[in-house]
């Protein structure tokens, strides 16, 4: 009787392992439970890829939006070491949405504050109907302008940091390299004055500040995440890389960026 209870606790045991139901998981990446798995896709792996928020067509546009952007900011070494390749033009839709608000909110911010401070201008401008279409003019030629000037600042980031890895031997992945850039606009957005609304509404006045204190330090904490995670160098590879692709794009923002201003004065 022993050995059949015995058996019987044994059968038992292996229809429990059967039918056993594992806890459910939510993705580090995108918060997701449907999430097919955020880590970096490669020819020996499983096929199992990184799923951005952004190109989920399921989502609306500003889920997708926020999602992402939160996830380039606060999950940024868990996002950009895996960051998956994919189509540059669905980065650009993000980078250039994500770029547009973030300065849209900033001028709101700030209009204000000039009001107060330059009475005088404000005064001139409620006045004189030429001044206003002056104003709005350089307004409308100005923001769709700084925003190609910020995406392109990004994607040059992306491609430095590929430069720099490469040199310290790592394969190319150039793709991957301006996704990145592309997809680090979110930290603008987050870092504005629209995203500390939204965090301050969706997490109070903690959430607002731990969003700003993530976007101070992301630029250095994701692009060692890129490097480690997609490019696979070593920590101190990985350094030298970074600091390379950093001070290289940093040159040629300033360069693109005096480069647009002399643009500007020649066709005023």
């Amino acid at each position: 009787m022993a050995k059949r209870s015995a058996s019987v606790r044994r059968e038992l045991a292996r229809d429990d392992e059967v039918f056993d139901v594992p806890a459910a998981v939510l993705c580090a990446c995108c918060g997701q439970p449907d999430c097919a798995g955020c880590s970096a896709a490669s020819d020996e792996g499983s096929g199992v890829v990184a799923i951005i928020p952004w190109e989920r067509p399921i989502d609306g546009v500003w889920s997708r939006l926020w999602a992402t952007s939160k996830a380039t900011t606060l999950g940024a070494e868990t996002f950009f070491a895996a960051i998956p390749d994919g189509t540059i033009s669905a980065a650009m839709r993000f980078a250039l949405l994500a770029e547009t608000l973030a300065i849209l909110s900033m001028i709101v911010a700030l209009l204000p504050i000039a009001a107060l401070a330059l009475p005088g201008l404000t005064l001139e401008l409620a006045r004189n109907p030429a001044a206003r279409a002056s104003a709005l003019q350089w307004l409308a030629l100005g923001v769709p302008g700084l925003t190609v000037w910020m995406v392109l600042a990004h994607a040059l980031h992306g491609a430095a940091l590929d430069l720099g890895a490469r040199r310290q031997g790592a394969r190319p992945e150039r793709r991957r390299a301006l996704r990145f850039g592309l997809y680090a606009c979110g930290w603008d957005l987050m870092a504005g004055p629209l995203g500390a609304l939204v965090m301050l509404v969706t997490g109070g006045v903690k959430g607002a500040e731990q969003a700003l204190s993530a976007s101070l330090r992301v630029p250095g904490k994701a692009s060692t995440a890129l490097l480690l995670g997609v490019y696979a160098l070593h920590p101190g590879a990985a350094e030298r890389a970074r600091r390379a692709g950093s001070l290289a794009a940093l040159a040629l923002t300033i360069a693109s960026g005096f480069a647009a201003i002399a643009l500007a004065v020649a066709l005023n």
